[in-house]
C-alpha cells in the first residue's frame, strides 16, 4: 500500500471522538504521506500532513468519489447520535450517508476500506464470559443505534460479495473515552445542561447498581492505534476491541467513592423514559435497554493478527475521562469544543 511519497489516508468524521485521535495518530506516522479529513465543520486545528475538506457524506450534493481518488485507504467513522427522538435523521446519516462512502470506495478504487462498527452491532449476549467476532450481530432492534451498525454489518456483507478487490475491516470497539471527548459525550448523552462537576465524589454519595449493566471501555487513542495497524495491515473482517476490567457499579463506586445501591431495571428505565419524553435526557430509554443486553466482548484476534492491546485498563479510561467532565474538557474541533455547565 505505501509508495515513496507515503500513503495517502482519507477519514470521514475525522473531527469527531475518535476521528481526532486517527488523525493525530496518522499525521505523525512517517509511513503516511498525507492525510485528508473530511468533516462537516472545518475545524481550527493544523496537523502535520493534513488537509480538510467540508463534506457531508449524508449530502447527495457530496462528491465522495473525487474525494477518495487516489487514496491508500479510507477510514469511515462520520456518524451522528442525535436527534433520538428523529430516528429517520440518523438513519439518513449512518445508514444511507455510509452506503454513499462505501459506493464511492469502490467507484474510486480504493483498495481498503476500514469501517467503525461498534460493540452496538452485537446482538443480546453474555455479561459473564466473553464473545468473539462470531457472535451474530443483529443489534438490539428497538434502539436506533444498534439498528444502524447492525444493518451496515449487512450492507458490508453485501458490498464485499460484490467487490473482493476491496479489502474491509470492520471495527467492533467498546465505549470510547478520553479527557477531550468528555464535554461532547455530556451533551450527547445528558444534555447540554447536565453539570459536569456532578462527577465529583462528594456529590455522588450513592450510585445506582442496575442489573446488567457491566460494559466494556477502551481508550479512544488505543482504538486508533488498531486503526492505524488495519490500514498497515494485510487483515480482514471484524475485531473487537476493549479493555479490562469490564466496567460495572462497583468499579465506578471505587472511582467516586460512591456505595453501589441496587435498583431494579423497570424503576431505572422509567426515569429515563420519563426524562427523554420531556426532552430533558437525550439518550433514549431504547439505548439503555441495549446497554443492558449487550456482551463482553473477546479481543484476541486483534491481540493475535493486528499485534494490538491497549495501552491503558478501562479503570484508567474511566478515571481520566470523569476529570474530564469535571473540568469541561474539550478540544479544537467542533464537535468536541469545551463547555463547562454548573
Amino acid at each position: 500500500m505505501s509508495s515513496e511519497a507515503g500513503s495517502r489516508i482519507v477519514i470521514t468524521g475525522a473531527t469527531g471522538n475518535v476521528g481526532t485521535s486517527v488523525v493525530r495518530l496518522l499525521s505523525e506516522d512517517p509511513r503516511v504521506g498525507s492525510v485528508r479529513g473530511l468533516a462537516r465543520r472545518l475545524p481550527e486545528w493544523s496537523p502535520p500532513k493534513t488537509d480538510w475538506a467540508a463534506v457531508d457524506v449524508a449530502s447527495e450534493q457530496a462528491d465522495l468519489v473525487k474525494e477518495f481518488l487516489g487514496a491508500d485507504a479510507v477510514i469511515h467513522l462520520a456518524w451522528a447520535f442525535q436527534p433520538t427522538h428523529d430516528p429517520a435523521i440518523t438513519w439518513r446519516t449512518n445508514v444511507l450517508g455510509s452506503i454513499q462512502v462505501f459506493d464511492a470506495v469502490a467507484a474510486a478504487g480504493v483498495p481498503t476500506l476500514v469501517h467503525a462498527s461498534s460493540v452496538g452491532a452485537y446482538s443480546p449476549g453474555p455479561k459473564d464470559r466473553a464473545v468473539d467476532e462470531s457472535w451474530p450481530t443483529h443489534g438490539w432492534p428497538d434502539a436506533a443505534y444498534c439498528r444502524e451498525k447492525a444493518y451496515l454489518e449487512r450492507t458490508l456483507d453485501i458490498f464485499e460479495r460484490d467487490h473482493p478487490g476491496v479489502r474491509v475491516v470492520r471495527m467492533r470497539p467498546a465505549f470510547l473515552f478520553k479527557r477531550e471527548s468528555a464535554s461532547e459525550q455530556r451533551r450527547i448523552f445528558g444534555g447540554r445542561f447536565l453539570p459536569g462537576p456532578l462527577a465529583r465524589p462528594e456529590l455522588l454519595p450513592f450510585l445506582p447498581d442496575v442489573p446488567g449493566l457491566r460494559v466494556q471501555a477502551l481508550h479512544t487513542d488505543d482504538a486508533a492505534r488498531a486503526y492505524r495497524l488495519a490500514v498497515d495491515s494485510d487483515v480482514r473482517g471484524a475485531f473487537n476491541l476493549a479493555a479490562d476490567p469490564p466496567v460495572d457499579a462497583e468499579l465506578l463506586g471505587e472511582l467516586l467513592g460512591s456505595r453501589p445501591v441496587r435498583l431494579p431495571r423497570t424503576a431505572a428505565r422509567s426515569a429515563i423514559a420519563a426524562a427523554w419524553g420531556l426532552h430533558l435526557l437525550p439518550a433514549s430509554p431504547h439505548l439503555f435497554d441495549a446497554v443492558l443486553r449487550l456482551p463482553l466482548m473477546d479481543c484476541t484476534r486483534a491481540h493475535t493478527e493486528l499485534g494490538w492491546s491497549p495501552t491503558r485498563t478501562a479503570t484508567e479510561v474511566i478515571t481520566e475521562f470523569l476529570q474530564g467532565l469535571q473540568q469541561g474538557a474539550g478540544a479544537e474541533t467542533e464537535p468536541l469544543r469545551a463547555r463547562k455547565v454548573g
